[in-house]
């Protein structure tokens, strides 16, 4: 599954957050995807031809959650090439449940924030591409 690099899947289950990231995604050029819990989110990257560049991925949602889409992603070697940056507002995320590398963006966003991580992250994922 080869990389769009300028696609971005956004998981999280309030709307107007999706809503809010996609426009603003959009507004810079990005391709953008949505789905609003985990589950959904693998379903969708399972039925692409290309992935995403980075999965923009909200940790607290019903039916599965960040944490549980996290394992999943880990276990499938095709979608755990693509970068995952936390986007949360939680202030107490389990650091030994998400990637290490992961980096979180707390809400609300800072956009000048977002923006240089999905940068740096595009940049790293073309590099192992």
């Amino acid at each position: 599954m080869p990389s769009s690099d300028r696609a971005v899947l956004v998981v999280d289950d309030d709307l107007d957050v999706r809503e809010a990231l996609t426009d603003l995604l959009a507004d810079r050029g990005f391709q953008v995807m949505s789905a609003a819990n985990g589950r959904e989110a693998l379903r969708l990257l399972r039925g692409l031809k290309e992935a995403p560049s980075v999965i923009l991925l909200d940790l607290m949602m019903p039916i599965m959650d960040g944490y549980g889409f996290l394992e999943e992603h880990g276990k499938d070697s095709l979608l755990a090439r693509i970068p995952v940056a936390i986007i949360t507002a939680g202030h107490g995320v389990d650091l030994g449940r998400i990637a290490s590398a992961a980096p979180i963006v707390p809400k609300p966003i800072n956009v000048l924030r977002l923006f240089s991580i999905i940068d740096g992250l595009c940049r790293s994922a073309n590099h192992v591409a």
